[in-house]
């Protein structure tokens, strides 16, 4: 985990992630690259192209460089070696392609979540990028001075195709020496035998090397309760899920738990693309 990357919009949440990424570098020598995203109006950028508006972005870029300046300042940065990125792009696009052009590790944003119809319509940019990120995504919630990563729930249908991405939460794991808890959430749609679902995850588990963890079946009314629900039974410190990254229509009829939880959450929630 040699780089982190902190999307900031300048906004409260932003900050109470940025702490966590610093807290997350001071543990492992990590670089913190923190990101601002200029989304100018559409028309604003046809006039970049005919050179018309230059000087209104470069009021703009320096503007955001003067905050970021600002935000690298702070005490609990002190010590950790720091990149600041000013790039004009859609969110979701530009905080990709600063992903891969600095080989990040993991991406850590701030969310306030969604609900109601602003969530059926629009959705969040952290859960935009959340569908989309090829790299793992913690999203934080609320400020948190002592970041932990004791107890970390990991809820799955313990399929073939989330084992990719169960491997990068080992690491996650290993780093942190967490506790594992595997749980598979069973629902009035999704019904399974308690010896069905214990040969799944058995049979899932058998192919790592795992020490730290505990296996559970948890009944609920659907998934995300379920998920929501486990957790704080066994207060876990945060919630690990794989995200299919559908969009489109797909993504409006079937929705996602994974996005779900990073809307209503409490806890942290750390996701993983299949």
């Amino acid at each position: 985990m040699k780089r982190i990357l902190v999307p900031t919009d300048f906004s409260e949440h932003a900050e109470d992630a940025l702490k966590v990424a610093a807290q997350i570098a001071q543990k492992n020598n990590s670089e913190i690259v923190v990101l601002h995203m200029l989304e100018l109006p559409s028309q604003m950028n046809d006039a970049i192209t005919g050179g018309v508006s230059i000087p209104e972005t470069i009021l703009f870029m320096k503007k955001a460089n003067e905050m970021l300046d600002a935000i690298t300042e702070r005490p609990y940065l002190e010590g950790i070696n720091v990149t600041e990125i000013v790039k004009i792009d859609k969110t979701v696009h530009g905080i990709s392609s600063v992903s891969k052009e600095n080989e990040i590790d993991l991406i850590v944003m701030g969310s306030h979540g969604t609900s109601g119809i602003q969530e059926l319509l629009i959705g969040s940019n952290t859960e935009k990028v959340v569908r989309h990120s090829e790299v793992p995504v913690l999203v934080i919630k609320k400020d948190i001075n002592d970041f932990n990563a004791a107890h970390i729930v990991f809820a799955s249908d313990f399929s073939d195709e989330t084992k990719k991405p169960f491997k990068k939460l080992i690491e996650f794991t290993e780093f942190f020496n967490s506790k594992l808890h595997l749980v598979m959430i069973c629902t009035p749609n999704s019904f399974k035998p308690t010896h069905v679902a214990e040969k799944i995850i058995d049979e899932f588990v058998a192919e790592f090397h795992l020490s730290n963890y505990s296996t559970h079946i948890y009944n609920d009314t659907n998934i995300e309760k379920g998920i929501i629900n486990f957790s704080n039974s066994v207060n876990a410190d945060i919630i690990g899920m794989c995200t299919h990254g559908r969009t489109g229509f797909a993504h409006f009829f079937n929705g996602s738990i994974s996005e779900g939880l990073v809307n209503h959450a409490v806890r942290p929630v750390i996701t993983f693309k299949i």
